[in-house]
């Protein structure tokens, strides 16, 4: 049997060394899937060589190879909800953290001097564009099998895809137009260009809307970890709102929102059993909880890593009973400081009682809300808006123009999804409204900082990537 070897180092810097060229097939991080992926989900562990004529002919192989995708999203990459996750470094660069350690490589977010050699950065691109390779291997993969049954088939291949769209997601609303990958053929990824923003999205809703297709509709354990259609559907309906389709977005968000369990107890919706969440992220092993409580709990002052920014803590309303069951107080008897709560075990459990959330049913409400405003649907984008009000303990919103209404909406935006992946950064920059807002109480904001640089080696090895981001040569 012929073995097949992949050493993935960038998007321009893939290697592959085989003795076998009859199939293409995934390089998967053998160490990881023999420690994590029993723990991620319910499978039998692979063995510890992939062999080509093997691996996508066994589901367990297949299924291990898309499993260590979600597990380097979890632990690592965007949207992991340890430090290098955007969920702090974009909370940083927008107006919802602070930072307190005076060195460290969240600094340049912080203070908003990112410059194109960051390391950073160009952990976030090549990262991100590993896992892209992944899924790509795993399409192909997947297409070239005979040997896996048509329901297998179109799970994994289906997963792959919304991985590869979700992953794309970010990375063009981080760095504006950038390379769409779809084939894992390392001569054709180390010369690509970037393609232009709009026809991004054009292949995201391809990606999602062929996902949605392929998925089944119910997960396949209980604990909502895998992408099913309702995920494809609830990503689908973002990325809609995003691209301005908002009659699409409406339609989406409404499939979505029928399917989940509205969760009207605060306390409840960041538990692992909450009836709102679409998809979250397993810890590795049971009795573990979130990176995100670790990250942003602290016990005493001042905060050793990052603390709520004092404008998000004005933004509650009052009587807005979030800011006392998401948001805590740290004093030391003369200043305070404060820090998200949405996760409150930051330590080991007997069982692991908090997963990471990444898409939950709130915002399927706030995204039907400003996509019916927008179809000019008042009534309908206050009753949605109003849901994720009452929960909250507010009254009915006051707001009942277009203009008004789009307003109230980024500002339940803002206190309902604070610290969640990136997205009042996210906000200001789709609705026009990051050099407002952050412009005052950013110092070292500029116009320019809505795009994130191109990392530098990458414009080197491949000049087809060119021009640089403005604002960064």
């Amino acid at each position: 049997m012929k073995i097949f070897y992949i050493k993935i180092k960038s998007i321009n810097h893939q290697m592959i060394q085989f003795e076998s060229v009859s199939k293409i097939l995934l390089g998967c991080l053998l160490a990881l899937f023999i420690t994590s992926c029993e723990s991620f989900v319910e499978v039998d562990p692979p063995r510890s060589e992939l062999i080509s004529e093997t691996v996508f002919e066994e589901a367990a192989t297949a299924n291990a190879a898309v499993l260590s995708i979600y597990i380097q999203l979890r632990d690592n990459v965007l949207i992991t909800g340890s430090s290098t996750g955007v969920s702090v470094s974009m909370g940083l660069y927008a107006d919802e953290l602070d930072f307190f350690p005076i060195t460290g490589s969240l600094l340049p977010f912080a203070n908003n001097m990112l410059i194109p050699t960051d390391g950073t950065i160009a952990s976030i691109w090549n990262n991100s564009y590993n896992l892209i390779f992944q899924a790509n291997a795993i399409i192909e993969g997947v297409d070239n099998s005979i040997a896996l049954s048509l329901e297998d088939k179109n799970q994994i291949k289906g997963e792959a895809l919304f991985l590869r769209a979700c992953i794309h997601f970010y990375l063009v609303n981080l760095f504006g137009d950038v390379p769409y990958i779809t084939t894992s053929d390392f001569k054709v990824n180390t010369e690509v260009s970037r393609t232009p923003e709009q026809e991004v999205y054009t292949q995201l809703i391809s990606d999602l809307e062929e996902a949605k297709s392929l998925l089944p509709e119910e997960y396949l354990t209980g604990e909502r970890i895998r992408a099913n259609k309702g995920v494809a559907s609830a990503l689908l309906s973002r990325v809609y709102l995003y691209a301005e389709d908002y009659a699409n977005a409406a339609t989406e968000s409404t499939a979505v929102i029928g399917k989940y369990i509205w969760e009207n107890d605060l306390d409840k919706v960041f538990l692992k059993e909450s009836g709102s969440t679409i998809w979250q992220f397993k810890p590795e092993t049971e009795g573990l909880n979130t990176g995100e409580a670790n990250l942003f709990i602290f016990i005493t002052g001042p905060p050793p890593s990052v603390a709520l920014n004092g404008g998000l803590i004005g933004a509650f309303e009052l009587g807005d009973v979030r800011r006392g069951n998401w948001v805590k107080e740290v004093t030391d008897g003369t200043d305070s400081w404060y820090h998200a709560f949405k996760y409150k075990e930051r330590g080991d459990t007997e069982t692991s009682v908090e997963y990471s959330i990444l898409l939950r049913l709130a915002e399927q409400y706030l995204i039907r809300a400003e996509a019916r405003v927008q179809q000019g649907d008042i009534a309908g984008a206050q009753a949605d808006l109003n849901r994720v009000r009452n929960r909250a303990g507010l009254g009915n919103t006051p707001a009942a123009t277009t203009p008004d209404l789009l307003e109230a909406i980024l500002q339940e935006r803002r206190v309902e999804l604070f610290t969640e992946q990136g997205h009042r950064f996210f906000d200001l920059k789709r609705m026009g409204k990051a050099n407002e807002v952050l412009g005052p109480v950013k110092p070292g904001w500029e116009a320019t900082d809505v795009l994130l640089p191109i990392p530098e080696v990458e414009l080197l090895v491949n000049p087809n990537l060119l021009p640089q981001n403005p604002g960064y040569n």
